[in-house]
């Protein structure tokens, strides 16, 4: 994977952009300049970012993803991840009938659910998972792969399924790791 220069990464335009970042030549962004990305974060090949996104440190995005920020925005906080073909959406137009749908219509035809989405530290997503508009994935949530969420999750919990829900408890072990990282860090 071929990452873009120190001098590519500024020429894009984002909002703010932190130290040690690595984004693949093949990573699409739209509203760069509502994009804020942190220290240490790395977003690979073929993902598309778009609309108003906060990306905290040391963050994960995989191959494949899509985050969709639209104008309420995502924000992923520190140490999270997105695994392969994860998508985060932060509108859905109605699909009951009641109105026209898709990004070629005028407003006033449509009906649009339009929510922000925050994703806490230390979350993790698991692969062709989607995060639908409105969601809060709480500190320490991890989605095992293929889920649908629509609803919050609960701290320090473990989620699978179509809609998700919880199947036990998550380890906070990787916090004395955490702690050991930055421990080093401060030479």
């Amino acid at each position: 994977m071929a990452y873009l220069t120190k001098k590519e990464l500024l020429n894009i335009g984002f909002k703010s952009l932190g130290n040690n970042v690595k984004i693949s030549n093949h990573a699409t962004f739209y509203n760069c300049d509502k994009i804020e990305i942190g220290d240490n974060s790395r977003i690979d090949d073929f993902c598309v970012i778009s609309g108003k996104i906060k990306i905290g440190n040391n963050v994960h995005i995989a191959p494949f993803c899509l985050v969709a920020g639209g104008e309420k925005g995502i924000i992923i906080d520190d140490f999270s991840g997105l695994a392969y073909h994860v998508q985060v959406f932060t509108q859905s137009d109605d699909y009951s009938g009641g109105s026209l749908t898709n990004p070629t219509i005028p407003a006033k035809y449509k009906k649009e659910f339009k929510k922000e989405i925050f994703i806490g530290k230390h979350s993790i997503i698991g692969a062709g998972s989607i995060v639908m508009p409105g969601v809060t994935i709480s500190v320490g949530t991890s989605i095992g792969a293929a889920s649908l969420i629509r609803r919050n999750t609960k701290e320090w919990s473990i989620y699978l399924g179509n809609p998700a829900k919880k199947i036990k408890d998550r380890k906070k072990d990787l916090l004395e790791l955490e702690k050991l990282y930055f421990d080093e860090l401060d030479f």
